[in-house]
């Protein structure tokens, strides 16, 4: 997947709870990414099985809605978003995202 800014900005995000489940809408608003920028990617990590989907289970939900869809980062998605986050630290392009290499 290519680095680009945004790329950077969902990771963070998706690592802040690298275990929990992933609201699409929360984590556009988190990562401050646009929708049309961030499903195409959600779809992308899900193509390469970084991330894994489910439904909310209906019975949980209190208010009248729709069951949101979520997305959790697999063990493999783990490991390939450190991988790039790793890489992004040493790209000048991504410094202030990440700060510099440890």
């Amino acid at each position: 997947m290519r680095k680009t800014h945004a790329l950077i900005q969902v990771i963070l995000a998706l690592l802040e709870d690298p275990e929990g489940r992933h609201w699409g809408y929360e984590l556009s608003k988190q990562a401050g990414v646009r929708s049309g920028v961030l499903y195409p990617m959600l779809r992308r990590m899900l193509e390469d099985g970084w991330v894994e989907d489910g439904w909310e289970d209906p019975s949980e939900i209190s208010d009248k809605r729709p069951p949101r869809r979520y997305y959790k980062l697999t063990g493999e998605g783990q490991v390939a978003v450190a991988a790039i986050l790793g890489e992004a630290r040493r790209d000048e392009r991504f410094r202030a995202l990440v700060g510099r290499p440890a």
